[in-house]
């Protein structure tokens, strides 16, 4: 005769681990607000000013050279940064995280799952623009593994600054916050417009922005074809050293 018993207890670490973040990932994928931000902005943006002269900001060569990695650097940005700070902003103000955050599912494996699911959307942008610019005549050049580390870093950067700032400012000022930063850092921060297009006193600060160093490694590496680019990596270091130490001392889960 067959007995069942039950088996009370959590599961493993990292069956939970998995679990939450293809959950994760499904929910920002059924998000039509999110996808807006994280997909269709950036791809119009590279329709838009590849194909059409809308003005010349890019220098010499084709408009698509210059602003394919931009763009990439948009799209890490929008998915770790602008659109982790609002979900997660207003998952804390519902009290998703408070009862997350009691649940088996250790507090570290929950900012895990949100880490691996905007790698997962990085990874799924990253190929849709990539087409689209091959589509229009991008011709990428340099080392991948060059274009990987920036990557990482990038989002790494990124998805401390959203953390803290989800984590420290109440929901509706998460929300405006990080749109406002969105458009501030798409104007300034070397995506679409040059640095050099900025008055001389300026750059020295706006090279110093997170999506700046991501946006100009990308391009130096992509677009010359030049080796690892420290100095961008240095400053995206830095920028995710900062964040993320700021965000694991003063999130707040409720």
């Amino acid at each position: 005769m067959t007995s069942y018993e039950p088996m009370p207890g959590a599961a493993p670490v990292g069956r939970m681990l998995l679990a939450q973040t293809a959950f994760e990932t499904k929910m920002l994928l059924r998000n039509g607000e999110q996808l807006l931000l994280t997909v269709v902005i950036p791809t119009v943006l590279l329709v838009l000013f590849s194909a059409v002269d809308v003005v010349d900001v890019t220098g010499p060569g084709k408009r698509v050279d210059f602003l394919a990695p931009g763009l990439l650097a948009l799209a890490v940005m929008s998915t770790a940064f602008t659109g982790q700070a609002i979900a997660t902003g207003f998952e804390r103000r519902y009290g998703v995280l408070k009862r997350l955050g009691a649940s088996p599912l250790p507090r570290w494996a929950l900012l895990t799952a949100k880490t691996g699911c905007v790698l997962v959307t990085e990874v799924l942008q990253v190929a849709l623009l990539s087409v689209i610019a091959l589509g229009l005549g991008w011709s990428p050049q340099g080392s991948p593994l060059a274009v990987a580390a920036l990557l990482v870093l990038g989002t790494a950067a990124f998805s401390g600054l959203g953390l803290l700032m989800a984590g420290t400012l109440r929901a509706e000022a998460t929300l405006a916050a990080a749109n406002l930063v969105f458009v501030l850092l798409l104007l300034a921060g070397g995506v679409v417009v040059p640095l050099a297009k900025f008055p001389a006193a300026v750059q020295p600060v706006l090279e110093l922005l997170p999506i700046s160093a991501l946006s100009d490694g990308l391009r130096s590496v992509l677009q010359t074809g030049a080796g690892m680019p420290w100095a961008d990596l240095g400053i995206l270091g830095a920028w995710a050293a900062l964040g993320l130490g700021l965000a694991a001392r003063f999130f707040r889960w409720e």
